[in-house]
């Protein structure tokens, strides 16, 4: 679904009905209890479109902490990417190492060519 800030996002929902409450979240913020409140401006500042973008694999879990500065200011939005498989913080834009046994390769010709 299409976010305020423009961006394709799947963990974005709105249900605007004339009938009934208009509804606007953010099932990642909504999901983690350690976030503060979502507004709709901090799509702009989200990095999560991009990294489902970059990172298909259903084994990385997403966790998004909305953090409010000082007098609540500048907000912050941090994203961490967990590993299904064995549970470790991992790079959310890469995701699982066990899901790409070619990136090794990838990085070990990279350095070679820098060589």
């Amino acid at each position: 679904m299409q976010t305020p800030a423009g961006r394709e996002c799947p963990h974005y929902y709105s249900d605007f009905n004339r009938h009934t409450r208009d509804v606007e979240e953010c099932r990642l913020a909504k999901n983690n209890p350690e976030s503060e409140s979502w507004h709709p401006k901090d799509c702009a500042k989200c990095p999560v479109p991009d990294i489902v973008l970059a990172n298909a694999s259903p084994d990385t879990r997403l966790v998004l902490t909305i953090k409010a500065g000082f007098l609540g200011l500048m907000r912050r939005v941090e994203v961490e990417a967990i590993c299904l498989k064995n549970g470790e913080k991992v790079d959310p834009y890469v995701g699982c190492p066990d899901n790409h046994p070619g990136l090794d390769i990838f990085r070990q010709a990279m350095e070679a060519g820098d060589d």
